[in-house]
C-alpha cells in the first residue's frame, strides 16, 4: 500500500469532510456514545483548527483517505496543562508542547505502519521540543498505549477533558527522538 500524507493547517470543506468521514469509520465502534458522536468530534475539531500551532497530517491511499493524525501548540497558560488530574512539576509548562489531539487510522490500513508514519510526518518539522497525547488506557485491552509507549512516549499524568469523556493517560517524549 502506497500512502500519500497531506498536510494542512486549515480546514477546507473538503478536507474537513475527509477526516469527519475517516474518523466516523475508526470511531464506528463507539459512536453511540455522546463524547465519540461526530457532531461532537466534529465541534472540537472546529475549535481545535482555530488554535495556535494547527497542524493536520491526512494519510490517503489513490483518492480515499485512510488515516490522520492532528494537533496544536500549548504554552504555560493552555488549558491543556489546567486540566491535569495531578499538579505538575514547575518549570513543566515552559516550553510550548505539541499537543497531538487525535489519530486514528481505518481497520485495513492499521498493521501497517500507516499511523506511525503519519504520527512522525506530523512531527518531523514542528519547532516545539517535547510532544503529548492522551490515550484511554482500555483501548483495545491497552494496546494502544503500549503502541505509543513503544514510540517513545511515557505516561506522566491523567485528566478527564470533559465530564463525557473517559479519563485518559497523558504521555509525553521528546520531539526528535
Amino acid at each position: 500500500m502506497t500512502v500519500e500524507l497531506r498536510h494542512h493547517t486549515d480546514l477546507t470543506q473538503g478536507v474537513r469532510q475527509d477526516l469527519l468521514d475517516v474518523y466516523a469509520d475508526v470511531r464506528a465502534p463507539l459512536l453511540h456514545l455522546a463524547n465519540y458522536r461526530v457532531e461532537s468530534f466534529a465541534e472540537r475539531l472546529d475549535r481545535h483548527a482555530t488554535e495556535p500551532g494547527f497542524e493536520l497530517v491526512l494519510g490517503y491511499d489513490g483518492d480515499v483517505p485512510v488515516g490522520y493524525a492532528y494537533g496544536n501548540t500549548a504554552e504555560a497558560g493552555d488549558r491543556y496543562w489546567k486540566r491535569m488530574a495531578e499538579p505538575l512539576p514547575g518549570g513543566y509548562t515552559d516550553t510550548p508542547v505539541l499537543v497531538i489531539k487525535e489519530i486514528g487510522v481505518r481497520t485495513a490500513w492499521r498493521g501497517t505502519g500507516t499511523a506511525r508514519r503519519i504520527h512522525d510526518d506530523l512531527l518531523a518539522h514542528r519547532a516545539e521540543d517535547r510532544v503529548t497525547l492522551m490515550v484511554n488506557p482500555l483501548a483495545g485491552d491497552g494496546k494502544v498505549q503500549d503502541l505509543y509507549e513503544s514510540w517513545g512516549y511515557q505516561p506522566f499524568n491523567s485528566q478527564q477533558p470533559s465530564p463525557e469523556s473517559p479519563r485518559l493517560t497523558a504521555m509525553i517524549r521528546a520531539l526528535a527522538l
